[in-house]
């Protein structure tokens, strides 16, 4: 008994000895996931913001310095502004604002809508200036018909960085819950 008692006062000596952790320390870290978007028309900041709420992520807005009008989204027209963005692959309509510092996020899912069968130009601006080195990607796009084409695939070349992971398309009638469970079904939990 003296022997039991004498290694226990030793191991309480012992552990009194050691810093204690703060509480920064003693949590384990989390999942952190931001959702960025660009919309033009509505429609995508809708499916963002409920994808941000069901995983209780960040939120950022693409915003273009010079906001696009309803005469620019005219994709019948050649002459409007986003056709002849969309004609010029090096095009890269300037974001007004800080663009958000991503340190903190481990995953980034963007938003954006389909023009002309590709991701709008202010999106591939805004992943060729920040660092996406070491993020898990996905991309959510909406279209009323069109499909992802070659949007996701100019993304990753043109970022040159993170982990992609398959992008899927949503309406601007989709739920929380579908949303959320696409992100987890990419293994993206909160």
């Amino acid at each position: 008994m003296k022997k039991l008692t004498a290694l226990l006062t030793a191991l309480l000596l012992m552990l009194s000895c050691l810093p204690a952790a703060s509480a920064d320390e003693a949590a384990a870290p989390g999942s952190h996931i931001l959702v960025v978007y660009f919309s033009a028309t509505g429609t995508t900041r809708g499916a963002a913001e409920k994808l941000a709420e069901g995983l209780s992520a960040d939120l950022y807005e693409i915003v273009p310095e010079e906001p696009y009008t309803d005469a620019d989204l005219n994709y019948n027209d050649s002459r409007s502004r986003t056709s002849i963005e969309m004609d010029d692959p090096s095009c890269r309509p300037a974001i007004a604002g800080e663009l958000p510092d991503l340190a903190a996020y481990d995953t980034v899912l963007i938003g954006y809508p389909i023009w002309w069968g590709d991701v709008p130009c202010i999106v591939s601006n805004f992943v060729e200036h920040v660092d996406l080195t070491g993020k898990t990607l996905a991309v959510f796009f909406t279209s009323g018909s069109s499909g992802l084409g070659n949007s996701m695939k100019h993304l990753e070349a043109q970022a040159d960085a993170g982990t992609w992971l398959e992008g899927r398309r949503f309406t601007g009638s989709t739920t929380v819950e579908e949303l959320v469970n696409w992100a987890k079904g990419l293994g993206i939990e909160p």
